[in-house]
């Protein structure tokens, strides 16, 4: 299998086959044009590196373009399930479009596993045994930035993030854990470029710090706005603004600020230093979180097959349950409602050489779990 070939049928929206008789048949719908497209082609490289290194010939991949649009994400979606006939379903990089189609596929005994969108309703009352997330719970990080913001010594903090479910759980994740006051809360357009509202309202609420989460090139927007606006309220941020495939479009302006991550290029252990080198020799860039996102969830669905087929359900479920595989973040472990237990870092944007990039400073939560867990009844 020529790795390479089958990102860019990736791209191109079509279907890369290597099915056998007993193969099993892996559908991703995820990003890969328009705003955002680099988080979804990271999910996408991460996962097919992970297939390519396993070898297996008997995995057939059908990779399909979101375009960020939920009614195009649930058409697809809905071919793969009844014309493909998938048995696993993954790649969703938006919390809004997983919400539209998540809940219908596993209601149809299809497996989906996230490497990414992970919205409080799903880990909650509407949890479900064939659903697995091996990124977090969208709270997490943000919670994470919350406990760290106390350490920091802030204590009225601006917060601001894109009004849709992503969004709303980032900004209530960090109120969970943040001690001190919120001096303004905002939400923004989902797609927003334009930040000089938002940036004049901050330098005249008073804040000593700011939280933000506006993913893809909406934090690419705001950082470089906020930077030329001569505004000095330290940034804090979680790891989806401040990740590898960000840092080369936001530059200079994001160095020194501290960010919230469950996975860092620097992690030492042998599986991530291993993920690491073997990322850049095939593409040719360090990889980002989505890309270590997307070779776990990958590693995950290689483990369980292992063990059984997806259509021995049971048997299948309890393989991923079980999480036997080598996680680039150490040591991993799902929760009641498989959404994952794990440490979540706090990372230091610098220079190294000529590169920007993340490295670990301090440990925000260890063995964090999320807030939802005990309203899943599976």
């Amino acid at each position: 299998m020529n790795l390479k070939t089958l990102a860019m049928a990736g791209l191109m929206a079509s279907t890369s086959t290597m099915a056998l008789a007993d193969g099993v048949s892996i559908g991703m719908i995820t990003t890969l044009s328009g705003g955002g497209a680099g988080l979804g082609i990271d999910v996408r490289d991460g996962f097919m590196l992970a297939i390519e290194q396993s070898g297996r010939d008997d995995i057939e991949m059908i990779i399909e373009d979101d375009e960020r649009a939920p009614d195009r994400a649930v058409q697809l979606a809905d071919r793969m399930i009844q014309s493909d006939d998938v048995d696993i379903m993954t790649g969703i990089i938006w919390s809004n479009l997983a919400m539209a189609v998540i809940p219908s596929a596993t209601a149809q005994g299809v497996f989906y596993l996230s490497p990414n969108a992970g919205p409080s309703q799903l880990a909650g009352a509407g949890c479900h045994a064939n659903y697995f997330n091996v990124a977090w719970q969208n709270d997490g990080l943000h919670e994470a930035a919350g406990a760290y913001a106390n350490t920091a010594g802030y204590g009225n903090s601006f917060i601001l993030a894109p009004n849709y479910p992503a969004g709303r759980d980032a900004l209530t994740g960090y109120q969970r854990m943040f001690e001190g006051d919120v001096a303004e809360e905002v939400y923004t357009q989902l797609g927003q470029t334009d930040y000089a509202a938002e940036i004049s309202q901050i330098r005249n609420s008073g804040a000593d710090s700011v939280y933000f989460f506006l993913p893809g090139g909406m934090g690419i927007a705001f950082v470089r706005q906020y930077a030329e606006s001569g505004v000095d309220i330290p940034l804090i941020g979680p790891a989806f603004s401040f990740d590898q495939g960000i840092l080369g479009a936001v530059g200079e302006a994001a160095l020194g600020v501290h960010n919230t991550s469950q996975w860092s290029q620097d992690l030492d252990n042998p599986t991530n230093v291993a993920f690491v080198e073997a990322f850049q020799a095939e593409y040719g860039r360090l990889p980002s979180l989505y890309a270590s996102q997307g070779f776990d969830t990958a590693n995950l669905i290689l483990s369980a097959m292992e063990v059984a087929h997806p259509d021995d359900a049971d048997a299948f479920r309890a393989a991923l349950e079980a999480a036997n595989f080598d996680s680039t973040r150490g040591d991993f472990a799902f929760g009641p409602n498989h959404h994952p237990i794990q440490d979540i870092y706090v990372r230091e944007v610098v220079m190294q050489g000529d590169v920007l990039t993340n490295v670990i400073v301090g440990t925000a939560l260890e063995d964090h779990g999320d807030a939802y867990a005990d309203q899943c009844q599976m």
